[in-house]
């Protein structure tokens, strides 16, 4: 599925990476390019590598082989000074939201504006912090900490957090992880929204295939480290990979169901003295 793709095909692009732990190949050749201003969701089994790929993105993690361009220009060769300014230009949304558990919501917002001295005159904190909580439904909350808030409400805060310093890019790491349908819907419409509004272009890694249809412009689709699918949502529920039918409506495969049904009775088991 991977194409010849160029530097300059997306805002973000990704070509011939290959990614190893050890003797694990978990990208192998994956090229895709991300196009700015639209939502990409990637979608596959556990493991397969969705989570690395992003991570290459913001260059967490570096390519065993393969380059990773942002604006036409490649970033995974760059030392991490170089780096900080790119990644003030991303947001990055965890899956666990990774809020600091010490500091108020107001000094989870501006921790990265004062880190990365983004604002010179620090009386327009408490505007910049109003505008984001207010863009999340969550304005209000500034003087809350971590442990006082569900789970949803970290997820807002920490996609307040993610969109600070005004970023052209939003990695989503599982947002919908551990929320119930109505909060992951919450997430959902605040993808859209900031989409819609700031323009951004989101990038979004999730097994919620209820999240995947509704936020997606796009879904690209991960197996066994290469990209086997990418199209729209309608492509994908139509696709006739088996593989790719098993994942989108949640069936085991005939294979793993045949070893699952195998009865302690057709086990011999020999005594044991």
């Amino acid at each position: 599925m991977e194409k010849d793709i160029q530097p300059s095909d997306g805002i973000i692009v990704i070509k011939n990476l290959t990614k190893k732990f050890g003797d694990n190949l978990v990208l192998d050749d994956v090229s895709v390019a991300f196009e700015k201003g639209k939502t990409t969701v990637v979608i596959g089994p556990s493991g397969c590598g969705k989570t690395v790929l992003i991570k290459h993105i913001i260059a967490l993690l570096r390519p065993n082989d393969g380059q990773v361009y942002f604006n036409g220009k490649r970033i995974d060769d760059q030392p991490e000074k170089k780096l900080e300014k790119v990644r003030t230009r991303m947001g990055f949304l965890f899956q666990g939201g990774a809020l600091f558990d010490s500091l108020t919501v107001y000094e989870n917002i501006v921790f990265p504006i004062k880190q990365h001295h983004r604002v010179k005159n620090y009386e327009r904190l408490d505007e910049i912090v109003e505008t984001k909580l207010t863009m999340v439904g969550m304005n209000g909350f500034q003087d809350y900490y971590p442990a006082k808030l569900s789970g949803g409400q970290k997820k807002r805060i920490a996609l307040a957090r993610a969109i600070s310093l005004n970023p052209e890019v939003i990695l989503y790491d599982e947002p919908t992880t551990g929320l119930d349908p109505i909060r992951s819907d919450v997430i959902n419409e605040l993808i859209l929204k900031l989409q819609r509004e700031l323009g951004v272009t989101s990038i979004v890694v999730t097994h919620d295939m209820t999240s995947a249809y509704k936020i997606s412009d796009r879904i690209i689709m991960l197996h066994n480290g290469r990209i086997i699918v990418d199209g729209n949502a309608e492509h994908i529920k139509k696709h006739p990979f088996p593989v790719v039918q098993q994942f989108i409506r949640g069936q085991i495969s005939e294979t793993d169901l045949k070893a699952l049904r195998v009865s302690i009775d057709d086990i011999k088991i020999s005594d044991i003295d």
